[in-house]
């Protein structure tokens, strides 16, 4: 059994890891409120452009363009995988990396052609680990993560989309719906899925007096681009929101569970201490009835 020096290491121990688990505590708590205030903040903007696209559809916009067309029979795939580059953030990264390998899994089995692109230096170090080859990896986006950084990624992707290096782009992250939800989801990106109403809908929305300059194929054709980079945005401004929701909730774990080791472990030092100061005064009354 430990005596009490060891205990009471032990207790010190405890006690600065339980500082530096409260300090982590509190600094993700005031980065998830600035990145759940950012998310909140693009909603409004978010909603509007997709309005925009949505009326535009219903006034029987039609355009020629890759964006929206879908392929009957897909064969290249990517994928966009966001993980953290740190850990101490609960199951944040392990339920992003278990979905992707579900989703390679399914590729495999139908016999698809994917290649793989990962944000964050967990997810490149775990397809590593299991020597699946990764592309290309990202580790500029942190919570101080700019538009601009998402439009060049983004950029890029649509690029190759227009000259055919693949078919179907996915990106597998967390999505945030509120500070107490967030779930791991795929969410396919190139070509865009149209998002159909019914007939009904269309015709209630449907104003054929309306006029617009310029034309409505060509709102439509500068407004997709524009889409899909707040749409990747979107996907990545979420998931580093989630990862500090995550690993807020990991260290107030931790932070809980080393102060309830040290007041074990007070407890336990307590009761060696009565012990051994028991011991001694009955040693100190035996060697005077001894004298006696």
């Amino acid at each position: 059994m430990a005596g009490l020096k060891e205990v009471k290491k032990r207790i010190g121990s405890v006690k600065n890891i339980r500082k530096i688990t409260k300090t982590m505590e509190m600094v993700s708590a005031a980065k998830s409120r600035k990145m759940m205030n950012r998310v909140h903040d693009s909603q409004p903007y978010g909603k509007k452009i997709f309005e925009i696209m949505d009326n535009l559809s219903k006034y029987g916009t039609n355009i020629d363009t890759p964006f929206l067309k879908q392929k009957e029979n897909p064969q290249k795939y990517v994928l966009l995988i966001i993980t953290a580059n740190r850990g101490l953030c609960g199951a944040y990264n392990s339920n992003v990396l278990k979905l992707a390998r579900q989703r390679i899994k399914e590729l495999q089995e139908n016999k698809k052609d994917f290649k793989i692109y990962v944000i964050g230096k967990k997810g490149a170090s775990y397809f590593k680990f299991i020597r699946v080859p990764v592309e290309k990896v990202y580790t500029n986006f942190e919570d101080n993560f700019k538009y601009e950084d998402t439009k060049q990624l983004m950029d890029s992707f649509m690029e190759q989309f227009l000259n055919q290096e693949f078919d179907i782009l996915e990106i597998i992250s967390t999505h945030y719906y509120s500070s107490t939800s967030q779930k791991p989801e795929i969410k396919q990106l190139l070509p865009i899925i149209s998002q159909q109403k019914s007939d009904k809908q269309k015709e209630e929305k449907i104003q054929p007096n309306t006029i617009m300059l310029p034309s409505k194929e060509e709102i439509l054709r500068k407004i997709i681009p524009h889409i899909l980079e707040f749409s990747l945005y979107k996907l990545v401004l979420e998931a580093i929101t989630s990862e500090q929701i995550y690993r807020r909730i990991a260290m107030k774990s931790a932070s809980d569970a080393a102060n309830d080791m040290s007041k074990s472990l007070t407890r336990l030092y307590n009761r060696k201490r009565q012990g051994k100061i028991t011991q001694e005064i009955s040693e100190i009354v035996a060697g005077a009835d001894a004298i006696k």
